[in-house]
């Protein structure tokens, strides 16, 4: 007695779909972590009015 396990198509789009919307996802999350990274690195999470202030001295 096998019982075969038959996928239907809807299935096969849902995991496609899935797929592609978890590659957005990473996409997305690399490209805020690159931002984050840089920001950092420059030191440019000071207030913008000390970054002004210390301009000006």
């Amino acid at each position: 007695m096998g019982f075969e396990k038959v996928e239907h198509e809807l299935h096969k789009r849902r995991i496609g779909r899935n797929l592609g919307v978890g590659l957005v996802l990473v996409g997305f999350v690399a490209i805020v972590f690159g931002l984050t990274v840089v920001k950092v690195t420059r030191g440019g999470l000071e207030p913008a009015f000390l970054q002004q202030q210390q301009g000006k001295n």
